[in-house]
């Protein structure tokens, strides 16, 4: 039996709607490691390895579980060499491409403006210290 086509919503999709799916987007792309693997992975395809190098502090268990969660959700793609020493290389699909430029462009602006973020915070803590 063919799987039945999901209906289209009579509405236009609204994130401020806590009912709307596209708040799943928004919540797997959010989160720094994705946005960290997936501006790595606009460099090409990496393997494992090169992906735990590059991204410090990321463990070996939450670099797998967001690779996972990356390509459940159809932004990277896995490709095993099925060798008789394993060899996997992670890339970005299609619809990661579409979103790499956003988030190559936060991550620019991140380096950026660090500093101001950091000296706000600064201040801030300074501030309610002296209350």
């Amino acid at each position: 039996m063919a799987p039945q086509a999901r209906a289209e919503p009579d509405t236009a999709p609204d994130v401020f709607d806590e009912t709307c799916s596209a708040r799943h987007a928004l919540e797997l792309v959010a989160s720094k490691w994705s946005v960290l693997i997936l501006s790595a992975l606009a460099d090409g395809p990496t393997r494992n390895a090169a992906l735990l190098c590059r991204i410090g502090g990321i463990s070996q268990k939450m670099l797998a579980q967001t690779l996972r969660d990356l390509e459940r959700n159809g932004l990277v793609l896995r490709q095993d060499f099925h060798t008789a020493r394993p060899r996997v290389e992670y890339r970005l699909s299609p619809l990661g491409e579409s979103l790499s430029e956003t988030l190559t462009a936060l991550d620019r602006w991140a380096e950026r403006h660090f500093p101001a973020l950091d000296a706000a915070r600064e201040a801030f803590d300074a501030q309610k210290a002296e209350e």
